[in-house]
């Protein structure tokens, strides 16, 4: 029978240097800057050994958990190249696209329901939904709920 496991939240000023550099160690290693393990722990200034031992133990709170969702609906004129603007729009924000959907444009007007994942670094929903609108051929966007 496997131990239940016992989650801790801690600040960071609580947290030992050498996990705070396993974690420094495997965004470098994530993000491609480095590519090994040695390169990775060389440059924070930890052991292989420190690595191995804590890199299944130790994570970012928000890479365990999502940002805020929230569910737009936004009404646009059917335009080659106009939801593409949106999505680019969202990505610029530095949020995600969960689910999309339009629907069959009638007299050349679509809605689109979008959920979209908010991390934590990401800027304000309420600023993005007034951006999109300020593209031409939006006729408005609006929050239908958040989580």
């Amino acid at each position: 029978m496997a131990t239940k496991a016992t989650y801790y939240v801690l600040r960071e000023r609580a947290v030992p240097d050498v996990l705070l550099k396993v974690v420094e160690a495997k965004r470098l290693i994530e993000s491609g800057k480095v590519s090994s393990v040695q390169d990775a722990t060389e440059m924070v200034g930890i052991s292989r050994s420190s690595f191995y031992k804590y890199k299944d133990d130790i994570f970012l709170y928000h890479e365990n958990k999502r940002g805020r969702t929230v569910n737009v609906v936004i009404q646009l004129d059917d335009e080659p190249g106009l939801l593409s603007l949106v999505l680019k729009a969202i990505a610029d924000f530095r949020a995600n696209v969960l689910t999309i959907h339009q629907s069959v444009p009638v007299n050349g007007i679509a809605t689109l329901t979008v959920s979209i994942d908010f991390f934590k670094d990401a800027q304000d929903m309420d600023l993005l939904v007034d951006e999109i609108e300020t593209i031409s051929g939006i006729h408005y966007a609006k929050i239908l709920s958040r989580e």
